[in-house]
């Protein structure tokens, strides 16, 4: 029996691992880096600077793994920090869980979007960093259940029973 694509984008036994947490305290600033973080469904990532934000934009993650093309790309070391996403992730495809629920720890997010570079990439980056992003930028999610994650959470794709 041949699988349809609702059948392949269902299959996905991979599960990722949160790798880093970033807080973004005010605009320009450096970012905070806790190993613990609250998100809540009305308020997204509680201390990020877009808490309170209840629209698709509540968290930005990052694949670990895009960090190290983009340095390749640029010759120099990218972290986390620099990109200034919310969570790192690693051990999963971001672009699997676009559209779809997923679960870090015990919360529930739903994947809303992709995370475009923004300007100041050419800023922080360096020459070319805008374009060394585009396609490596994440996706954005929203929170539908709330609750603490830390380092180390595992994630996978929510399948609805």
């Amino acid at each position: 029996m041949k699988a349809t694509l609702a059948d392949l984008l269902d299959t996905l036994p991979q599960c990722g691992t949160l790798r880093w947490i970033g807080l973004r305290p005010a605009r320009k600033q450096t970012m905070l880096e806790p190993e613990t973080a609250e998100l809540d469904p009305t308020h997204g990532l509680l201390d990020d600077r877009y808490a309170g934000s209840s629209g698709k934009r509540q968290v930005s993650l990052v694949q670990q793994e895009h960090l190290a093309v983009v340095a390749s790309v640029l010759g120099r070391e990218v972290s986390a920090t620099h990109v200034r996403r919310n969570l790192s992730v690693s051990g999963i495809n971001l672009l699997s869980l676009k559209n779809r629920r997923f679960s870090i720890g015990n919360t529930l997010l739903e994947g809303t979007g992709l995370c475009h570079p923004c300007s100041r990439m050419e800023e922080i980056l360096g020459p070319g960093g805008y374009n060394a992003m585009r396609g490596h930028g994440g996706i954005t999610a929203r929170v539908i259940k709330g609750d603490a994650i830390a380092i180390g959470d595992s994630i996978h794709l929510h399948l609805e029973a």
